[in-house]
């Protein structure tokens, strides 16, 4: 532990003494008492200002420990050294919180007393805040008081107390309940005060004040070489020795280093039991009181030279570092232990649940396997109820299909006579259909030869209607030449009248080919006609054949050249003009 946090314990008690009211807060008026103290007994120059200035932006409130520690820790901490005086420290913080939370008229021990055991509390306590002392050192503490005091310690007695604690809830208790605790007289039972106040001193010189042994012995002077009693004192750097036991004044100290050394020498003088210390400055010869004090002193003293050589600090201190590192390693493995528990509990409760999943997956699996069993058991009674149902139904069935197939035997041989009918039919129609595509090469054929004679025809007319020019302009010409024309028309009405001959041949021919075409026209009637039957027919026993009919045609006009040849208009007005053309040449004859 370093200096800084043995010195926060009591400053902590100190704080907490002026906090009144419990709020956590203590006024500034009483922390600049507390800080000026605190600078006079470890020496250090104190600002007047400086808590001011800290706390400048709190006004008059009140100030938390967590606010005082920076203050505390920048104006008073990191300026203190080890040249103050411990006890006067101490005091000073005692005294401050003894007045509020300590009663002594409870306690068989004195004030003093109860002080040591407060330094005692604050060297054994834990770093934390508020400091308590867990039952390892608690139990450390009673033993070596029980063995100060020549008493035997009783574990029975503290364990009875641990169970109490524990009934309480309790891990750790604080320094006025173990200054209760022990000034109660629990652990002291059958010792008087005084031999409890000596095991109190006896304790906080070796815990506290660091001494290690303590006790009278002769020592040879270096001028007069005289032999006198000494009280020494032997710490783990220096063997100081007094006049007295109350240590009031002082004779001298052997400063001890890694260079001294302790020997035993022979008796000589008269003296018996002695032993020599070498140090760095000076030698001193000691006489002991006996050979087992001897041996204690020089065994002592040997330790303590072999801590320094070794940079280790005083047993008690080491001791108390030991059992706190193995108090957080147990605590460490306590967690460890806890954090495993803590996993394996988890496991075994996933495990639990799991098995529980799996209980209830099987009752499930096995209910389900019940329950399918009984509808597997209902569905093969159903199927066979169903079964002979289908069955009888199967044979109801099979009676009505021979039924219909039977029935179905009459109808196909009636479907099939009606194919063979139709087929029949169909080839009836075929050879109308080839009648009348016949039918339609020969109306094609005439339609062809009709054409030719009205071509024929036209190239007659348009001769005559030349001829007819010629003559007309020949009349026109000279009237001598008319008897000539005259006799040559003569001639061309013959040959007119042989050209009228010819187009009566020509019309008769054509009314030969327009009777051909009209008997052709017959047959194509008569053949579509009689497709249309054929077709009727067709169509009542399938309903799905349509057949290719002729295509309607049109109103075509029929003259004396052709059918379609020319308009009633234009027909009407060649005659017209015939005629005329015939009654000038009547005339001219």
């Amino acid at each position: 532990m370093s200096l800084r946090d043995e010195l926060l314990k009591s400053i902590w008690h100190a704080f907490t003494a002026l906090d009144v009211d419990k709020s956590g807060k203590v006024s500034k008026s009483q922390l600049k008492v507390l800080s000026h103290n605190l600078c006079t007994v470890m020496r250090i120059p104190h600002d007047p200002v400086a808590l001011e200035e800290h706390f400048k932006d709190d006004d008059e409130g009140p100030v938390s420990n967590q606010g005082y520690m920076p203050y505390l820790n920048t104006f008073i901490l990191d300026k203190v050294t080890d040249n103050f005086d411990r006890q006067d420290f101490d005091r000073m913080c005692w005294t401050l919180c003894s007045r509020k939370n300590l009663d002594q008229n409870q306690l068989l021990i004195s004030n003093e007393d109860a002080f040591k055991i407060w330094c005692i509390f604050n060297f054994l306590s834990e770093d934390s805040y508020p400091p308590v002392i867990v039952t390892e050192e608690m139990e450390y503490f009673l033993r070596k008081l029980t063995e100060a005091m020549g008493g035997s310690w009783v574990e029975e007695r503290f364990e009875d107390y641990k169970l109490q604690m524990l009934s309480q809830q309790q891990q750790s208790i604080s320094v006025w309940q173990l200054i209760t605790l022990v000034g109660s007289g629990h652990f002291s039972k059958g010792m008087d005060r005084q031999t409890l106040s000596m095991g109190i001193h006896e304790l906080h010189q070796e815990l506290i004040m660091d001494v290690l042994k303590q006790g009278y012995m002769l020592k040879k002077g270096h001028k007069r070489k005289n032999w006198m009693e000494r009280w020494f004192t032997l710490k783990p750097n220096s063997i100081s020795y007094y006049v007295s036991e109350d240590q009031g004044e002082k004779k001298g100290d052997i400063l001890l280093d890694e260079h001294c050394s302790v020997e035993p020498l022979p008796d000589k003088e008269g003296k018996k039991c002695l032993f020599f210390i070498r140090s760095s400055q000076k030698s001193f010869e000691i006489s002991a009181s006996d050979k087992k004090k001897k041996q204690e002193w020089v065994q002592a003293i040997q330790t303590c030279l072999n801590l320094l050589r070794a940079g280790r600090q005083a047993p008690h201190r080491e001791s108390r570092r030991k059992r706190r590192e193995l108090r957080l390693k147990q605590q460490a493995d306590q967690e460890e232990l806890r954090a495993r528990m803590n996993e394996l509990q988890t496991a075994n409760e996933a495990k639990q649940r799991e098995l529980e999943d799996m209980r209830k997956a099987l009752e499930e699996a096995a209910a389900n396997a019940a329950e399918e069993e009984r509808r597997r058991l209902r569905t093969q009674a159903d199927l066979q109820d169903r079964y002979r149902v289908d069955l009888e139904r199967e044979k109801m069935v099979r009676q009505q299909m021979e039924e219909q197939v039977a029935q179905k035997s009459t109808e196909l041989e009636q479907y099939l006579q009606r194919v063979r009918e139709m087929e029949d039919m169909y080839r009836r129609l075929e050879d109308a259909l080839e009648d009348e595509r016949r039918a339609r090469q020969d109306e094609e054929i005439v339609r062809k030869l009709q054409a030719r004679l009205l071509e024929e025809e036209v190239a007659k007319r348009a001769e005559l209607e030349e001829i007819h020019l010629r003559q007309q302009q020949a009349i026109s010409e000279t009237e001598a030449e008319k008897q000539e024309l005259q006799k040559e028309q003569l001639a061309k009405e013959s040959a007119l009248r042989d050209a009228m001959m010819q187009l009566e041949q020509l019309e008769q021919d054509r009314q030969g080919a327009l009777e051909q075409y009209q008997t052709v026209m017959k047959k194509l009637e008569d053949a579509t006609n009689n497709t249309k039957t054929w077709k009727h027919k067709v169509a009542e026993h399938e309903g799905f054949m349509r057949l290719i009919q002729p295509g309607s045609k049109g109103h075509q006009m029929i003259t004396n050249w052709g059918p379609a040849a020319f308009s009633d208009a234009e027909l009407s007005l060649r005659e017209k003009k015939w005629q005329e053309m015939k009654n000038q040449v009547t005339q001219a004859q």
